[in-house]
């Protein structure tokens, strides 16, 4: 029995792989970690049990764990210029839920991006989500044009006076202002949260502003455009020491014991090991080449007639807004699979068609670049996605771009 399990195992995971080598993962919040990576995250430090902090864990035997943690955490602190980090948020959730419960009592006010307009469920999202549930939430929304309106995030922060503010995104394809985010929170006395988890591979590369200067805490995941292992990381920068020189000591302990026990070291090696790999210069062109890659596909889906969200993008993605299509987005998604382009369904701003049926869908460069294709490949891309979305239900050109898709694929395969 367990020899059967085993074996069905491996061979489900030899399918997966088959499936990523074929297919062309545009989904933006998806990406490739290296096989140093995946070697110590599929190491013996999952076996470890290190409850604690380097030089204060709980369970014996952390001597080099401490070592490894400590040298993640320095990689972290040099690579962004902040002062402290935690490595140990188990993911992006988690580590923003640590950032609340460290600051904030029941029913005080958080003020975030709205789901419907580009942001996460963490941000405030109402009713279903811890952050909307157990405090009071104002959600801020992009304009009618899709862009960030600060004026009325400013309106809108002074009126409620929210004790913290959280700046980031999951589908906004253009630059966030951080420094009018920090004279906002400023001018109300809030904690301003930047959460990086999208951008953290530009910001590295120089390629997005970053929010050190101007945000007091940032949170962010570790893999998407970092290309490491599905983890978080929680950094206080000088901003945020300046407003409470205790703030590193309550991030802690919100994170250990406040909400997790022992920390997944293996993944937290494979952070150490990310974050060595962000530091040459192969990694800054690669974020150069995401958004010139980023930049083509845009430029090329819009002379195919399709209506992008604010027209364009500046970072690593793209909304289209596929109601002059007249198919809606998860029925773009499931047909663009089968043509072997995987994308997500996604809302545009102000969208009326319900969440699980939304109107438009997510596409971005991070993936299709680590495999290293360039702008010529962003251009068959598009007219593939044009094809296919013409083709809809007919399965047959369906088939005939997977295809060609594959053959593209053979000629950038994914190291795994």
């Amino acid at each position: 029995m367990k020899k059967k399990a085993k074996d069905e195992i491996f061979d489900l995971i030899e399918k997966e792989q088959k499936r990523q080598q074929e297919t062309l993962m545009l989904i933006p919040s998806e990406n490739y970690a290296s096989e140093a990576v995946r070697k110590v995250v599929g190491s013996c430090l999952s076996h470890k049990y290190a409850e604690g902090y380097p030089g204060k864990r709980y369970y014996q035997g952390n001597e080099i764990i401490d070592e490894i943690e400590k040298l993640a955490i320095n990689r972290a602190k040099k690579l962004f210029s902040v002062f402290h980090v935690n490595v140990q948020p188990h993911s992006g959730s988690p580590a923003n839920a640590a950032v609340y419960f460290a600051l904030l009592k029941p029913g005080e006010t958080i003020m975030g991006m709205s789901l419907a307009s580009g942001g996460h469920l963490t941000h405030g999202h109402p009713k279903i989500t811890f952050s909307g549930k157990y405090f009071h939430s104002v959600q801020y929304s992009v304009g009618k044009n899709g862009w960030l309106d600060y004026e009325e995030i400013e309106k809108l922060a002074k009126k409620h006076r929210p004790k913290i503010i959280v700046c980031g995104t999951t589908a906004y394809p253009r630059v966030i202002d951080f420094a009018k985010f920090g004279q906002i929170a400023e001018s109300v006395g809030a904690w301003l949260l930047s959460d990086i988890a999208h951008i953290v591979g530009l910001i590295i590369a120089g390629v997005h502003p970053t929010p050190v200067p101007h945000a007091h805490i940032i949170t962010t995941t570790t893999h998407k455009t970092l290309r490491g292992p599905r983890g978080a990381m929680i950094m206080v920068t000088k901003k945020g020491l300046a407003k409470d020189p205790d703030l590193a000591l309550k991030i802690d302990k919100a994170v250990f014991p406040g909400l997790q026990g022992g920390p997944h070291e293996h993944t937290i090696a494979g952070i150490a090991v990310a974050l060595a790999e962000a530091q040459g210069k192969a990694f800054k062109k690669y974020g150069q080449q995401i958004i010139k890659n980023a930049k083509v596909l845009a430029e090329e889906l819009v002379s195919c007639g399709f209506k992008l969200v604010t027209g364009g993008t500046d970072n690593h993605l793209m909304l289209i807004d596929l109601r002059p299509e007249g198919i809606g987005g998860k029925e773009a998604a499931v047909a663009l699979e089968k043509a072997g382009i995987v994308v997500n369904a996604n809302a545009i701003p102000h969208d009326p068609a319900p969440p699980y049926r939304p109107s438009g869908i997510r596409l971005g460069t991070p993936a299709v670049t680590t495999r290293g294709m360039k702008e010529p490949e962003m251009k068959l891309i598009a007219g593939w996605i044009k094809e296919g979305l013409k083709a809809k239900s007919n399965d047959q050109i369906l088939r005939k771009i997977n295809q060609a898709v594959k053959k593209l694929c053979q000629k950038f395969p994914i190291e795994l």
